[in-house]
């Protein structure tokens, strides 16, 4: 993937993971990826419709994952997909908690684990300074 592509899904995603909306200034010693939202291995191309910028743990925690299942429903269902839905109709914040508004909301804060410990505490420190 060439850096004229990169730069792109950086300018698109606004410099914030795509996933749980964490600035990229925020974190400045920390490289956020070009992430393959339908993974290489299932097929999925480097062509920006398929690329989101994510941060290093929203990376790692969807993986090769492309669904994830809803504790409430008890369904499996694919995981959000920044190229074709719209981040405020599956969360919001509630403080610094990513709350999953839908299904596909919820089985994403649980496969990412976007609530984890050091997440929240980044979270509140950057509503506290006015950056997020």
């Amino acid at each position: 993937m060439d850096a004229a592509v990169r730069q792109l899904v950086r300018n698109r995603a606004g410099e914030r993971c795509e996933y749980c909306r964490l600035p990229q200034a925020a974190v400045p010693l920390i490289s956020f990826h070009v992430e393959h939202i339908i993974p290489r291995q299932h097929d999925g191309s480097d062509d920006p419709t398929n690329l989101a910028f994510a941060c290093p743990w929203c990376n790692r925690g969807k993986g090769p994952n492309l669904s994830g299942r809803d504790l409430e429903t008890h369904t499996v269902v694919s995981l959000f997909n920044p190229r074709t839905q719209t981040w405020t109709e599956h969360f919001a914040y509630r403080g610094p908690i990513v709350v999953g508004l839908t299904p596909t909301g919820r089985a994403c804060v649980r496969v990412l684990a976007m609530n984890r410990a050091d997440a929240l505490e980044l979270r509140a420190w950057l509503l506290r300074e006015g950056v997020l």
